[in-house]
């Protein structure tokens, strides 16, 4: 069934559920009433089922045209790469920058509101569908939805545990809140979960997409593949020694059995073909002739962002370098995101894989001619012909960081990947790439204070921090 938006605005002014969005932390009026009032039929889940992916867009009303546009790099390209340390402002460095944010600061909330508003449409639909005869759905088209929706929950949880969840620590008491049901006024005390349970309820959701979610669906829609991706990062987030083969035998079901298949001129993603190429496992799709403010100009087109040398050491002599970084009034900038398909934005893409499986290889008991030769195929597509230099790296060590520094070059800005590659390296060589990370409470966030005020239920502020 075709998926538009108009449609799902429709469906929820007839619910008259026309409260603002902005106006709760992690409560989405739009979607408070869903199982009661929305989700009756087939039809109607697909509909609620597009608003959760209006949510992972992060659709905004642009302050010029009042149109609708999607924003996308805030939080998941700019955020990351500064925290990583790999671009900067041309202004200076901010608290972001400097690992110095506060509960009470703006730029400390954005992740979280935004996941959390993901996981209320998502319990609502799934409460919605739960709720129906199972006889209203033709075919399995039930539980592809319910695949979809679980993904979209994971990939939310995911997030929330990577940036304000102690995830280096699977004792830890530090995880994040698990919603089930919708926010209402009875549900919205809920204490913190620990790291262990928040992964294993992460995991549930994933397994499940991988099960259910459809195996082909528009590259803007999720699909199991998408879904074995994110196991991927959810597994190397937690860096079990038994999680490394689980990840080695998910990358080969991706590599070998998708439809997927890697671009031969990875300029050409950003260039030319944006969410029309083979590799893109993910993305977003932008709207017709849109223009997203926080992104168009702010970030994509006016340079505003600065390569800092960190970043301009790891592209030294690498053609990436070529249409990444440019001059402008003698200042290095970053320009990865400014090509013909500037509104294109990738969430997975199959390069992720090949890197992923090479880590988690090199990482394990892996062959390490594999992890070369999974890294030469990476490097090719950008237009790598030498490969000296790295058939000279015979040890795990020497591997182990060409595969981080092959992780930032291709996948640095790209909906935190590269901030996830840098916290999996010892907190010692952390603290070698990033000055500015001192303590090792420094690779999260503090919860926002505005979650305290409206859920004092939820448990102690991450260590390091204060509300």
């Amino acid at each position: 069934m075709k998926k538009t938006f108009p449609l799902y605005f429709l469906l929820i002014a007839l619910a008259g559920l026309n409260a603002s969005c902005d106006k709760t932390l992690n409560a989405l009026p739009t979607q408070e009433k869903v199982d009661d009032n929305v989700i009756v039929d087939q039809k109607s889940a697909e509909i609620a089922l597009n608003g959760v992916y209006y949510l992972l867009v992060n659709v905004t009303e642009n302050r010029t045209t009042g149109l609708p546009g999607t924003t996308w790099a805030p939080s998941h390209e700019v955020l990351p790469a500064r925290f990583a340390g790999l671009i900067e402002n041309y202004q200076g460095p901010s608290q972001a920058d400097m690992h110095t944010l506060k509960s009470r600061d703006g730029e400390a909330l954005n992740i979280w509101s935004e996941g959390y508003k993901l996981v209320n449409a998502a319990n609502g639909v799934i409460a919605g569908i739960d709720a129906l005869n199972e006889q209203k759905f033709g075919g399995k088209r039930r539980d592809e939805i319910l695949g979809e929706v679980c993904f979209l929950r994971a990939y939310a949880n995911f997030k929330l545990l990577a940036y304000y969840g102690e995830f280096f620590d699977i004792n830890s008491d530090f995880g994040v809140m698990i919603r089930t049901k919708p926010v209402t006024v009875s549900t919205i005390a809920t204490p913190r979960k620990k790291v262990k349970d928040t992964y294993d309820f992460i995991l549930e959701d994933v397994d499940y997409a991988i099960a259910h979610a459809p195996e082909t669906n528009p590259n803007y829609y999720a699909t199991k593949w998408a879904a074995i991706l994110l196991k991927m990062r959810v597994l190397m987030l937690r860096q079990a020694a038994s999680d490394y083969p689980m990840v080695v035998t998910l990358a080969n079901q991706l590599i070998e059995q998708s439809p997927y298949a890697l671009e031969a001129h990875v300029e050409d993603l950003f260039s030319t073909k944006g969410l029309a190429s083979k590799e893109v496992i993910l993305g977003t799709k932008a709207f017709a002739n849109q223009i997203a403010e926080m992104e168009k100009y702010y970030f994509r087109a006016n340079y505003v962002y600065n390569a800092t040398p960190f970043l301009l050491d790891l592209l030294k002599n690498d053609p990436r370098a070529n249409w990444m970084i440019g001059t402008v009034a003698k200042r290095q900038v970053f320009k990865k995101h400014t090509g013909g398909q500037a509104e294109a934005k990738f969430i997975f893409r199959l390069t992720e894989a090949y890197l992923l499986k090479a880590e988690a290889l090199a990482k394990s008991n892996g062959s390490l001619t594999e992890v070369r030769d999974l890294l030469k195929i990476v490097k090719s597509k950008a237009g790598i012909t030498d490969f000296t230099a790295l058939n000279a790296m015979n040890t795990r060590e020497q591997l182990t960081m060409e595969v981080f520094r092959e992780l930032i070059r291709s996948l640095v800005a790209e909906d935190g990947s590269d901030w996830m590659a840098l916290l999996r390296l010892p907190f010692e060589t952390v603290k070698q790439f990033n000055g500015n990370m001192k303590e090792k409470w420094q690779y999260i966030l503090p919860v926002p204070y505005a979650e305290y005020e409206k859920n004092p239920t939820f448990g102690e502020q991450n260590p390091g921090y204060g509300w």
